[in-house]
């Protein structure tokens, strides 16, 4: 063994024994940790009185767990139409489908625009902080809520639910699109600028063709999204398709036989749309 393998052998040995006396640092509590645990107890604490104080009506918890039981039987191993045909059904699904379609096509487009000045490297500091303070207000506030303030001035119904998902998903794609223009190297932009192309010439010549995969997947995501949300809207707001198709068959005509018929349809299409965007993603070959 030569010198200098000794000496990588007594370097190792030295570091290893330096580790090994050093002392594991045991993180004090401080205010942040005992609020986070106060907070914690106080959760639990009204979640266990919320159970005790609950008004159950006289009903017995193993009741109750068989009466469950049976109604997930009847719902879907009985299911079958009554007031509903399998072609009204499949026409309300495309719907439903077209719905999310729409509002995730108008959100891409106005989201696209308004991203490009969002993204830091694209735009001046107080222009990009003023956008993402204001989507991020629009993304705290539920979709529901959106377009229940739309339907105010539209009134309820699909005018509503279009306008109402379309903005949200404007705020969702907006940050979407924005962080990834901002993971583009700033390298090509400083060389495009020192060549003397213009704004809109860095933005369609590199930022666009380099993020395009990532604008790809993220508005399919946003799709799948917004086919869930149109299927609440369907019921909340009155906009048509297997939504209130399953909210009549649920509240009006009380048939748990058609609620799991309309179940089952729901989960066709999504089942369809989520293999759609896994192989979307694989092609694309991304992680989200």
């Amino acid at each position: 063994m030569r010198v200098g393998e000794y000496s990588k052998v007594d370097h190792t040995e030295s570091f290893q024994l330096n580790s090994l006396n050093k002392r594991i640092k045991i993180k004090r509590i401080n205010k942040a940790t005992i609020t986070i645990r106060l907070t914690m107890i106080m959760l639990i604490l009204l979640t266990i009185y919320g159970f005790l104080t609950f008004d159950y009506k006289n009903i017995n918890l193993f009741d109750g767990i068989l009466m469950t039981l049976t109604n997930l039987k009847v719902m879907f191993l009985e299911a079958h139409f009554v007031h509903f045909t399998f072609p009204e059904a499949i026409y309300q699904s495309l719907v439903t489908m077209g719905l999310a379609l729409l509002t995730t096509l108008i959100g891409a487009f106005i989201a696209l625009i308004l991203a490009l000045f969002a993204a830091q490297n694209l735009s001046t500091a107080r222009v990009s902080n003023s956008i993402k303070g204001f989507v991020a207000f629009i993304r705290a506030v539920p979709t529901v809520l959106w377009v229940l303030i739309f339907a105010v001035a539209a009134g309820l119904g699909s005018v509503a639910a279009v306008i109402g998902m379309t903005f949200h998903s404007i705020g969702y794609l907006i940050k979407a699109y924005s962080e990834s223009f901002e993971e583009l190297d700033e390298g090509v932009i400083e060389a495009l600028r020192g060549s003397g192309a213009s704004w809109w010439q860095i933005v369609f010549q590199a930022v666009i063709p380099s993020s395009l995969t990532y604008l790809i997947s993220w508005t399919f995501l946003r799709f799948e999204i917004n086919f869930g949300v149109a299927i609440a809207m369907g019921a909340a707001a009155g906009a048509g398709g297997i939504g209130f198709d399953m909210f009549m068959a649920s509240s009006f005509y009380l048939d748990l036989r058609e609620v799991g018929t309309i179940t089952y349809f729901i989960l066709f299409f999504a089942v369809l749309l989520e293999i759609i965007a896994t192989r979307i993603k694989s092609k694309l070959q991304i992680k989200l």
